[in-house]
């Protein structure tokens, strides 16, 4: 009985209230860039419409170690993608301004691909090595002028629910450019919505956010040693079926 009024709600209620927020943020946006405030509008949009996302579809967000992360230092983010919720849940429970490193095929999404082109959110392009090697120049133009990345390393979400291989590419940005890197677990966000289901159910997501690894001063990092604890991290934070 429960899920048949929670289907009703979600056909009365929660999609149009999605839909109306979704045009909102992404016109919000749009119009913030073409206005000059880019920094703004690349954040606090997407910011406010993820929290909108998961309160209309009865998902709560727990948040552990904010106090981790300063708001005005530079981080690169890694975190473990275990479904669509994943981003409704950095975006709105982070507290840290950013742009995310997503999927090309993304961009094709209806007004919201444009509104995040706009917003200077990164599309990994991998066709070709010309075209990564643009993607990751643009990543590096972020990092440089001070802006935090949020990057998936699995680069796409879990089909059983475990943690899979991590990819070196947003290791290899931290790095170069000596960033500290915070590791992220999110736990939950498979449960409210797997990655072959359409609908969503409700549900709680728990954010962990852990201790930035620091370049060690006048070495820098060592990309096998970074990969290696920060996913090490993250599943300290995953029940023992999930890692």
């Amino acid at each position: 009985m429960k899920l048949f009024l929670y289907r009703i709600y979600q056909l009365i209620i929660m999609v149009p209230v999605l839909l109306v927020s979704t045009i909102l943020t992404a016109l919000t946006t749009i119009i913030g860039t073409a206005i000059g405030a880019g920094h703004w509008s690349g954040y606090w949009p997407q910011h406010i419409w993820a929290k909108v996302f998961c309160w209309a579809t009865l998902v709560r967000v727990r948040v552990k170690g904010r106090e981790n992360i300063d708001p005005n230092t530079s981080y690169v983010f890694v975190a473990n993608h275990t479904g669509a919720y994943d981003i409704f849940a950095i975006s709105g429970w982070l507290g840290h301004n950013f742009r995310w490193m997503m999927k090309a095929s993304l961009r094709r999404i209806p007004l919201v691909g444009y509104a995040c082109e706009k917003a200077h959110q990164i599309y990994v392009d991998n066709r070709t090595p010309a075209r990564l090697r643009h993607t990751m120049q643009r990543a590096e133009s972020l990092l440089s002028g001070g802006m935090s990345l949020v990057v998936f390393p699995e680069g796409a979400r879990t089909p059983d629910g475990r943690m899979h291989r991590f990819k070196k590419g947003a290791y290899m940005l931290a790095t170069e450019f000596d960033l500290p890197v915070v590791p992220i677990t999110i736990d939950g966000a498979y449960d409210v919505l797997p990655r072959w289901a359409k609908i969503p159910h409700w549900g709680t997501i728990t954010l962990t956010i852990h201790k930035p690894v620091f370049p060690e001063p006048g070495k820098g990092h060592d990309l096998t040693t970074l990969m290696e604890s920060t996913r090490a991290a993250i599943a300290s934070a995953l029940p023992a079926e999930k890692v």
